[in-house]
Formats: C-alpha cells, structure tokens, sequence
C-alpha cells in the first residue's frame, strides 16, 4: 500500500526526514511513533500530497505522490493533527459537503454519509452544529471526513490528542475496528498508543527510522538481557548453591525481604528463559515459591534505548 524510498525533507537550516525507507503492507496498521519534531507529520503531509519532498520516491498503492497526485488522494483518507473543521456546520451537512469534494455522487455521498455516522458513533449528534460538540465528538468528525470517500489507506496524524482519557478509550477502539477494514497508518508520540492499537511499529528519531518490526518482535528482540525474579523462602546459602554454577545464569542477585523469603533476580545468558529452572529447583528443595515474572520492556523502554544507543534496526 506504500512505499517509500529515500525520502527526505529539507528546510533552511534543518532536515526534518532524512533518507527514509520503508514499506506498509495492505491490511496492516502500523504506528509510525516518535517524539515532537521526529519527522512524522512531515512524512505523512508528503505522502498525502500536501507538501513536496526535496528528494526520494514515494507511492500509495502503486500510485507516484509527485507525479499521481490525484490518483493518491483518491485512496487516501487524511486526519490532520489539527482538525480543520467547518464548526458552523451541521455534522450530517458537513460530511455530505466532503464527500461531494471529493468526487462522490449525490446519491454514493447520501450512502457514505449514512455508513460513517454509523461507523464513528455519529447518529445521535448528526443535527448537531460541530463547533459545539465536545473534543472527541470533533476528533470523530475528523475521522468520518477521512472515512467517507471509502478509501484504501487511513493516515491519522495524533488523533486522540487533547482527548480525556475516556475519549481516548473510545476513539482507540474506533481506531481498532477500522483495521479490520482498512491499512491505517497511526503517527503518534504517546507510545501506549500504539501498543494497543498497531501491529507493526515503525520508530522515527531525528528523521530517520531506528526500528522497523512487529511489536512482539522488537520486545522480544530486546529482551534478550531480561530477568526472572523470584520470591523464595530459603536461605541465601542455598539459593547460590542452587543457581551459581547453572550454565544459563550470567548474573545472580539475592537480598532479603520479609520473613524467610528472599528476593532472586536471575539474569540469562543469550535471552535464555529461566523461569522453569527457578521452578524446578523450588520443586526438587520444597522451597515455598510465592512469586515468579520474567521482566518485559515496553514500547517505552525500546524507543529509550533506540534513541539513547542510536540503533538502526532495519527490516
């Protein structure tokens, strides 16, 4: 559905997307995640042929952006960060207005219009004029207006910014549902966010892509130093003679915390799960095992440790 090559972005005195490569398949949802000024937008604007890009090739389902531009448009819904409503409208009205720009009869646009009140939660305010609905109810329009001419690629650019927690919830399972439907290209810096709606993330630093994978993949990727803690009631004595000398262990630590029990953070060697050794010593001591996890990164912990390494992890 898109596929970029060397594209890049300059302005005086700064580039805001540097060489960027990368493919998103039709079907998938992918997060395009970074922080403020990582080059996202700017991509995003490039792809839905609001600006030009200074170099590079770019397509939208087999269609040149430069060259095609209306042929992209065409495929292309667009949800700017900045939703640039008609607040004086009436939300039926407006979304009638839109899909008649862009290229729908009287009586397909009377079609669309019904389907993405229905798909966005819109039935109950469609009379209603948009200035005076809530943020989210807006951020909905936003998203009718990208849905209505029915097309190929959804691109939201931050679309549950400003929202209350439980706007966000709902504009999330909005975001869901249309991956069933449509490939959706998600651009945010909240990285919860993606975590719970993509699957497939792409992380953007400085312009350029650090990380290009599943998010399962990159977690398990950067796991591989991962501990096991364990909550034991033994002696510190017996707990070292049990894990010391074991092959896979690479560190061992132990200290005391309440009772008889102490805490054991094992450390693997080569990603190595230890969590069924733990288990089987506790088993063969008759050791008391109250706890047992194996520590997990999150999104946020990978996107730290990309930027701080300065990684480039390419698929």
């Amino acid at each position: 559905m898109i596929e970029v090559r060397d594209l890049t972005k300059r302005y005086p005195g700064r580039t805001a997307v540097n060489g960027l490569s990368f493919t998103v398949d039709r079907g998938e949802v992918v997060g395009f995640l970074g922080p403020n000024g990582a080059g996202k937008s700017t991509t995003m604007r490039i792809l839905s042929c609001f600006m030009p890009a200074t170099s590079g090739t770019a397509r939208v389902a087999g269609f040149d952006v430069f060259h095609e531009p209306d042929e992209v448009r065409r495929r292309i819904g667009y949800m700017p960060e900045n939703n640039p409503l008609h607040l004086d409208m009436r939300v039926r009205e407006y979304l009638k207005f839109r899909a008649r720009l862009k290229g729908l009869g009287w009586g397909r646009s009377r079609e669309r219009v019904d389907t993405v009140l229905q798909q966005c939660g819109l039935v109950d305010v469609e009379r209603r004029i948009i200035g005076q609905l809530s943020k989210g109810y807006r951020q909905r329009v936003g998203l009718a207006d990208a849905l209505v001419h029915d097309p190929d690629l959804i691109i939201l650019d931050e679309p549950t910014i400003g929202l209350d927690p439980h706007q966000i919830r709902a504009v999330r399972a909005l975001i869901k549902g249309l991956g069933k439907r449509y490939t959706v290209l998600l651009s945010t810096h909240i990285l919860s966010e993606v975590e719970m709606t993509c699957s497939r993330v792409l992380i953007l630093h400085e312009g350029r892509i650090l990380a290009a994978d599943r998010t399962e993949d990159l977690e398990r990727r950067l796991s591989l130093d991962s501990q096991v803690v364990a909550e034991i009631a033994a002696t510190e004595a017996s707990l070292t003679e049990a894990f010391r000398d074991h092959p896979e262990i690479e560190r061992l630590e132990i200290s005391a915390i309440d009772g008889d029990f102490r805490r054991v953070a094992l450390t693997p060697r080569n990603g190595f799960d230890l969590r069924p050794v733990v288990f089987e010593q506790a088993t063969a001591h008759g050791w008391t095992l109250r706890e047992l996890t194996r520590s997990r990164r999150s999104l946020e912990d990978i996107f730290v440790h990309l930027t701080r390494k300065g990684n480039r992890t390419r698929n």
